[in-house]
């Protein structure tokens, strides 16, 4: 049964899961709502998509990045993470963005991975994660696509243009997953990579 996590919390994900290696991290989102009714449909709202794109920084001990897996980098090179995809609107029930993680092919050099989603060209489109809601991380066995853990986003994230959602990372021979669930004000990846280096996720 999978556990369903609250800000904060953290979990083994290997301990009620033995053998796991093979993770499917699912990422999702809708849009909210925007009033209009008929007119709206008729002549469409004027507003552009929020394009969300999920990514992982890959860390050192340090919270260094050791690589970026992203809409337009993919997959590392040995294919211990993979990114499946780009979702442009966030429609549609399910994940939107789903990144593939062996953790048994993780580089040495690598003790976390942190998921964040920011919104593309967020300063010209004037789009915030208010615009957004239903966010969440879930984590499943790849395999069987079992559930192990689930955290829904449930803050209210007004203003706010990224969001550091959770961290996969080694623990005495194990993997463990905490929920983050903080949003900033990084209007794209290489604000979110400077401020990582001021900022070392822990555990």
């Amino acid at each position: 049964m999978a556990i369903n996590l609250k800000k904060g919390q953290k979990i083994d994900l290997k301990k009620s899961n033995p053998g796991l290696s093979a993770i499917r991290v699912g990422l999702g989102w809708d849009p909210v709502e925007q009033g209009g009714g008929f007119l709206k449909a008729l002549f469409g709202s004027g507003q552009a998509d929020i394009d969300c794109d999920a990514s992982v920084f890959l860390l050192n001990e340090d919270s260094t990045p050791v690589d970026l897996i992203y809409f337009g980098n993919l997959r590392t090179k040995n294919d211990s993470t993979i990114h499946t995809g780009d979702n442009l609107t966030g429609e549609g029930a399910g994940d939107d963005e789903v990144i593939l993680v062996d953790l048994d092919k993780i580089p040495a050099q690598v003790d976390k991975l942190l998921f964040v989603v920011n919104i593309y060209d967020c300063v010209r489109r004037k789009q915030n994660f208010g615009m957004i809601k239903n966010a969440y991380i879930r984590m499943a066995d790849a395999k069987t696509n079992t559930e192990i853990a689930r955290y829904n986003l449930s803050d209210d994230y007004s203003g706010k243009t990224a969001l550091i959602v959770g961290l996969i990372y080694r623990y005495d021979k194990t993997w463990k997953f905490s929920a983050i669930g903080e949003g900033t004000n990084d209007t794209g990846l290489n604000d979110m990579k400077r401020n990582l280096e001021r900022k070392a996720y822990g555990v």
